[in-house]
């Protein structure tokens, strides 16, 4: 009996050491800012005090571009993601891109805001500041959504949308990232402010991509540090509680110019959504990119900007 008893320590003491050292590689404390500015924040880089926040914005490109192009990333996701896009326009058109409130290294907003009208407000707030009047928007996933209730809060100020695997329907996902799922659940949730396995998001962005052999390391590590920005965990959080209103139906009142470009091995949001958009917006065209995934603008950068130069020469054309 004593030898079983000390068998049964022995396991669980052995369960327990394992136990805390798998805590201690998945422990990862938030960082602040100024340990992520050297590696992310390099020039063009900047912060402006807008809505109430330090803004990080990059805005590249001829300043005397009538109509410049304002990019809007997705979910979980920062300026960076233009990175491919922006590269491809600036010699040719003004580039302006920022990180939304409680993402990138902008960072949480102090009310816990993160709804779409939100976001909308800081992207009006973003051109006030810069004296942009008119605008070609575009987003992708989370920004797409922001970028076309922009268009219908203020039409006056974007003359042409540019939808990259947008968000805007009540459509399930076939395949929701597990991040995503983990963030639903609220004990899950509120470990994620003190544990993140990169493997975890890893997995996250492979499933988000055609081709999950193109995510490489230094696109996790830009991933996981833009995670690990002190209080962006917390802000996601809040952001999968946001109050999920189906306003799809002022889709339907856009009628400008608007180019739809989606993946065609889109996992989280599927075609269908890019084929409704199409409908629902007059004046719209749908580009299919076969092979791609959820990120179709980062996944492949040269590919997808061609388009965007075909629609905004065709645009300028008439």
């Amino acid at each position: 009996m004593r030898l079983l008893y000390k068998s049964l320590l022995l396991v669980l003491g052995g369960a327990g050491f394992f136990l805390l050292a798998g805590l201690v590689a998945v422990w990862a404390p938030d960082k602040p800012l100024t340990a992520l500015t050297e590696r992310w924040a390099g020039a063009p880089s900047q912060f402006l005090p807008i809505d109430g926040q330090q803004v990080h914005l990059r805005d590249e490109g001829p300043r005397d571009d009538p109509l410049p192009v304002l990019l809007l990333h997705g979910a979980s996701d920062s300026l960076h993601t233009w990175d491919g896009w922006a590269q491809a326009l600036a010699p040719r058109r003004r580039v302006i891109r920022f990180d939304l409130a409680g993402f990138g290294l902008t960072g949480p907003a102090s009310d816990n805001d993160y709804s779409i009208a939100r976001h909308v407000r800081q992207v009006l707030a973003v051109l006030d500041h810069l004296g942009v009047q008119r605008v070609v928007l575009g987003g992708n996933s989370l920004g797409g959504q922001v970028a076309w209730a922009t268009a219908v809060a203020a039409p006056g100020r974007v003359a042409q949308l540019v939808l990259v695997d947008a968000g805007g329907y009540a459509m399930p996902a076939q395949e929701v990232p597990l991040a995503l799922r983990l963030a639903r659940i609220e004990g899950a949730r509120r470990a994620m402010a003190y544990f993140l396995p990169r493997g975890l998001l890893l997995a996250s962005l492979r499933n988000l991509y055609g081709d999950p052999s193109k995510v490489q390391p230094e696109l996790v590590d830009r991933y996981y540090d833009m995670a690990l920005r002190a209080g962006n965990r917390r802000a996601f959080g809040y952001r999968v509680d946001a109050a999920m209103v189906d306003s799809s139906a002022q889709i339907r009142t856009l009628v400008l110019p608007t180019l739809i470009l989606w993946g065609g091995s889109d996992r989280l949001i599927p075609l269908a959504s890019g084929q409704r958009f199409a409908s629902d917006i007059a004046r719209s065209r749908l580009v299919v990119m076969d092979g791609l995934g959820h990120l179709p603008h980062q996944e492949d950068p040269q590919r997808t900007v061609a388009e965007l130069l075909r629609f905004l020469d065709g645009m300028h054309a008439n």
